[in-house]
C-alpha cells in the first residue's frame, strides 16, 4: 500500500459526527466510530432514560456485530436478558399446540437472545462517557454546505458537526428533511405492548410463547430479571388510537375477550400507563441514504416491519459497517458510498420479507400441503441462513 496513504487512513477522515437518537443504534454507532478516535455526540430528544419500549430479540447476525462493535458485550447482555433454549406455539385456550426447541446456537454460533429494549439501551449506554449523551435535545432540522453540518434543536443551541448521523427511528426527522417524506407507511397491523414484572402460570417453563388467534397473535417474552414482555397485534385495516390511557386498556382486553382468563390477568396486571398502542408501520426502501454529510441508520434508513425481529439485529449490522467504511476510505464521500453499498440490498430484502411475514401471521392458509410445503421449507432455510449467518468481514 501507498506510505502516504497508509498515513492518511491511520487518522480518521472526519473529527466530530454528531448522531440524532440515543435508541440502540445511535449508541451502537457511537462506540463504534469513537473506537476510531473520533470525537462523537449523541442528541436524544427523551429528557431522560427511563423504562420503555418492548421486549425484543437479539439474533446471531446481530450478536455478531455487536460483540464486533464492543467486545465482551454479548455476555453482558445474556446476563440482562434471557437465552431462547424452547418456543412453544398455544391456542387461545392456552393449550399447547407444538413446543420446538430453538437450534440458533447450533447452527450459527450465536444464541436468540430475548431482551427488553430499556435494558439494551443501558448496557450500550454504559460503554460509553456519560458527558457526550445529551438528552432533552429534539432535532428540528438541519443546514449543510460543504464543509460541515449545523443542527438545530428546540430550544438547545444549535451544535456544529463534519457528519450528522440520523438514528431517529421510523419517524425520522433527518429522513423527512433529507428526502421530503411525511408519514410512515401503515401496513394493516396494530399492535398493543407492555413490559412487568410477572410471572405468568403459562409458560413459566418456556422462554417465547405464541399465541395464535383469528387475525390476531401474542407474543409473551421472558426478557430477563423476572421480567415478561407480552405483545399483542391484529390484523385492522383501518387503525385508530384510543383517547386515554384506562381507555387502551380496555381496548385490549376487549380484543382478547374470547382468550384463556390467564391471558386476560397479565393485561390485567399491566398499569394502563404502560401499555404502548399504536400502528405497525414502515417506508418504502431508499436508493440512497446518503446526502452530502447527512446519513442514516437503523429504523431511520430501512424500518421494517417488526414480524423478523431484525430491526435491532440490521441496526447493529449497520454502525459496525459504518465504522469499516471509515476505516477503509480515503474521504467521507467514498466512505458513505461505500456504506450504502454495503447495505442497501441487504436491508431492501429484508424490508420485504418482514413486511410479507407480517401479514403471514394472519394468513390461516399458509400451511400449504406437500410439495410446496416442502419448498417453501427449503427456501426458508436457505434465508435463515443467509440472514443469520452474516458476519462481519474480515479485514487487515
Amino acid at each position: 500500500m501507498n506510505t502516504n496513504l497508509t498515513q492518511e487512513l491511520s487518522k480518521p477522515i472526519l473529527e466530530k459526527v454528531a448522531i440524532v437518537g440515543a435508541g440502540p443504534g445511535g449508541l451502537a454507532a457511537a462506540i463504534a466510530l469513537r473506537s476510531q478516535g473520533i470525537d462523537v455526540q449523541v442528541y436524544e430528544k427523551a429528557q431522560e432514560f427511563r423504562p420503555a419500549g418492548t421486549g425484543l430479540g437479539l439474533a446471531p447476525n446481530g450478536l455478531n456485530f455487536l460483540d464486533a462493535i464492543a467486545p465482551g458485550i454479548v455476555e453482558t447482555l445474556k446476563s440482562s436478558g434471557c437465552e431462547v433454549h424452547h418456543t412453544v406455539l398455544k391456542n387461545i385456550q392456552g393449550e399447547t399446540i407444538r413446543t420446538n426447541a430453538t437450534k440458533y446456537l447450533e447452527q450459527y454460533g450465536q444464541p436468540l437472545l430475548t431482551i427488553w429494549w430499556y435494558r439494551l439501551q443501558q448496557v450500550l449506554a454504559s460503554r460509553l462517557p456519560s458527558d457526550i449523551i445529551h438528552l432533552n435535545h429534539r432535532c428540528i432540522g438541519f443546514e449543510q454546505d460543504e464543509n460541515g453540518v449545523e443542527i438545530h434543536f428546540d430550544g438547545e443551541k444549535s451544535v456544529y458537526a463534519d457528519l450528522l448521523i440520523g438514528a431517529d427511528g421510523v419517524n425520522s426527522v433527518i429522513r423527512e428533511t433529507l428526502f421530503g417524506e411525511t408519514k410512515p407507511n401503515y401496513i394493516g397491523s396494530m399492535c398493543w405492548r407492555a413490559v412487568i414484572k410477572y410471572h405468568h402460570e403459562l409458560f413459566n417453563d418456556y422462554e417465547l410463547v405464541f399465541v395464535k388467534g383469528n387475525k390476531q397473535f401474542m407474543y409473551i417474552l421472558n426478557v430477563g430479571g423476572g421480567y415478561t414482555s407480552w405483545i399483542s397485534r391484529k390484523l385492522s385495516p383501518e387503525y385508530s388510537l384510543s383517547h386515554s390511557a384506562d381507555q387502551v386498556k380496555s381496548r385490549i382486553l376487549d380484543e382478547l375477550a374470547d382468550w384463556d382468563e390467564s391471558f386476560r390477568a397479565m393485561v390485567e396486571a399491566t398499569p394502563a400507563e404502560q401499555i404502548w398502542e399504536g400502528p405497525i408501520c414502515d417506508r418504502p426502501p431508499l436508493n440512497h441514504w446518503s446526502q452530502g454529510r447527512v446519513t442514516l441508520l437503523g429504523d431511520a434508513a430501512h424500518p421494517m416491519a417488526p414480524a423478523m425481529g431484525q430491526g435491532a439485529n440490521t441496526t447493529f449490522e449497520d454502525a459496525y459497517e459504518l465504522q469499516e467504511c471509515f476505516s477503509h476510505s480515503a474521504n467521507l464521500q467514498e466512505a458513505l458510498t461505500s456504506y450504502e453499498q454495503r447495505r442497501i440490498e441487504r436491508t431492501k430484502i429484508i424490508q420485504a420479507r418482514s413486511a410479507l411475514g407480517e401479514m403471514r401471521y394472519y394468513d390461516d392458509t399458509f400451511a400449504s400441503p406437500g410439495q410446496t410445503q416442502q419448498r417453501q421449507m427449503t427456501l426458508n432455510e436457505d434465508f435463515h441462513k443467509w440472514l443469520y449467518d452474516y458476519k462481519p468481514s474480515v479485514t487487515s
